[in-house]
């Protein structure tokens, strides 16, 4: 590949094991008779059990360390994937690790099951919240107490969604392009969305690292698609003014899918539970119930709908967030 990578020019530090690879899906490409389907290993790039955040946080910590700081602060559900890998490569960098988790009903859990149990494994601090997400005025008064206290702590936003963790993707669709070269291309790249920032790193660098750019499908895991693409759109324009690129993309070319959504964010239904049967039993495949399932389970009802060619290539990525699948042990257990 000829075109040059606009993110090395920025600061960086290495935490995921990449490239991760792509394989072939072939027995549950046959039972769907649809497309031939193929996934993107993102859930082994390493740090506690990996997942899509490890890519931005190789950027997103590169700043924390260009700032000087000593801590680190972010944000996320009980069972947040985010909040458990920045916890994790905060502890490799030697920062210290402060999560603002959402207050479940009824409190914390007696027994910390899932990421929650990796969180207190790893050692981080947690602060738990009644404050609707994103929680931001938790994430202040922490920020504040750490400074109170001669701390210099540095915030990363909620997902780790913004122009420096949206830089992750970008990379990832350069190092995709690479793996590919040669190959039939994938038409079709589906993947979990939520807040954002990998979406919109996968756009930013599809339109840099593609002539003819491959079909992105977000199924979004929480928010309707109107709120979700004008997030994406911003990030997008923000990530392309720190790398000083105008790749000419408009909002109206995000796609977002947002017929999955259920019973809301972290609430299992049949589609996920069918999609996590589905990979485990044709493919010895694991994933998730909240992201990968149900981005997983909207592709499989997509195909069933014959969205795709028999004999297209779709490449689903698969973000991670296995380590969660305990938590959910009461809603997915089968007899």
């Amino acid at each position: 590949m000829t075109r040059p990578i606009p993110t090395d020019v920025l600061p960086r530090v290495r935490l995921a094991h990449l490239p991760t690879p792509i394989e072939h899906l072939p027995n549950l490409s046959r039972y769907l008779g649809g497309p031939e389907i193929y996934v993107k290993r993102d859930d082994l790039t390493g740090l506690a059990t990996g997942g899509n955040k490890t890519r931005k946080l190789e950027f997103l910590m590169a700043q924390a360390l260009e700032a000087g700081a000593d801590a680190v602060i972010t944000a996320g559900a009980i069972q947040s994937n985010h909040a458990r890998q920045t916890a994790a490569a905060a502890r490799k960098l030697g920062l210290e690790p402060h999560l603002v988790l959402g207050r479940p009903a009824g409190g914390p859990p007696a027994v910390a099951q899932g990421n929650l149990l990796i969180n207190q494994l790893v050692g981080a601090i947690i602060h738990w919240t009644d404050e609707p997400a994103p929680y931001a005025e938790t994430i202040e008064a922490v920020g504040e107490a750490l400074q109170a206290e001669g701390r210099k702590p540095y915030v990363i936003p909620y997902g780790g969604s913004n122009a420096y963790g949206a830089m992750g993707y970008v990379t990832a669709m350069y190092e995709i392009a690479e793996q590919t070269a040669g190959m039939e291309p994938f038409s079709t790249h589906v993947f979990a969305t939520s807040s954002g920032g990998m979406h919109a790193g996968m756009v930013l660098g599809a339109a840099l690292a593609y002539e003819q750019p491959p079909r992105l499908i977000g199924i979004s895991i929480a928010d309707p698609a109107e709120t979700i693409r004008a997030h994406i759109a911003g990030v997008i324009d923000e990530a392309a003014r720190v790398l000083g690129v105008e790749p000419g993309l408009s909002e109206a070319g995000i796609v977002v899918n947002d017929d999955y959504l259920g019973g809301g964010y972290a609430v299992i239904g049949d589609l996920e539970r069918e999609a996590i049967r589905l990979a485990a039993r044709y493919e010895g495949l694991l994933v998730d119930p909240v992201y990968t399932g149900r981005a997983l389970g909207g592709l499989i009802d997509l195909i069933r709908r014959g969205a795709f060619q028999p004999g297209e290539r779709v490449l689903f990525w698969h973000t991670g967030g296995t380590a969660a699948l305990s938590a959910f042990a009461e809603v997915l257990a089968t007899g």
